[in-house]
């Protein structure tokens, strides 16, 4: 599996850690779109590199990390077809797997410490969608999508 990873100039360090982590827990390919440079960069470049990339295939899913999580999420949520989660416990994590197939997950360097991040990325990367009654949802979002195309 490939893990497309994105960060601000906020979120260098803990990118590395989660990148660390998700290679020696896992033994998945992360995949960098994020600065590794702490000038100010703006985390809506990273949200849509992993966005795209996880639309095109490139990678398999993405995690994306800022200050507080919200606005790369929001970036990265303008791409169709993504359906990313911002999440500061694992429990939701884990659901959003679960029931929205989430395919990208965001948190917040401010606001989670690195420890609990790891457990949302294990939570999140060990839930599997369940389908059945949640598709009709899924098939929901796809379709405000698709009319969003045609304005």
């Amino acid at each position: 599996m490939k893990i497309g990873i994105g960060n601000d100039h906020v979120a260098i360090e803990y990118k590395k850690e989660i990148w660390a982590y998700i290679e020696e827990t896992y033994g998945y390919e992360v995949v960098n779109f994020g600065t590794d440079r702490p000038e100010r960069f703006n985390y809506p470049i990273a949200g849509e590199a992993v966005a795209n990339a996880v639309v095109s295939g490139a990678v398999d899913k993405g995690i994306v990390i800022c200050g507080t999580g919200v606005g790369i999420s929001l970036a990265a949520n303008k791409v169709n077809g993504i359906r990313c989660v911002t999440c500061s416990e694992p429990y939701s994590a884990q659901l959003s797997r679960q029931h929205n197939d989430t395919n990208m997950l965001a948190f917040g360097a401010r606001v989670v410490g690195i420890e609990l991040a790891k457990m949302i990325v294990d939570a999140w990367l060990s839930g599997e969608y369940e389908g059945g009654r949640h598709q009709t949802r899924i098939d929901m979002i796809r379709e405000i999508e698709e009319r969003q195309c045609e304005k």
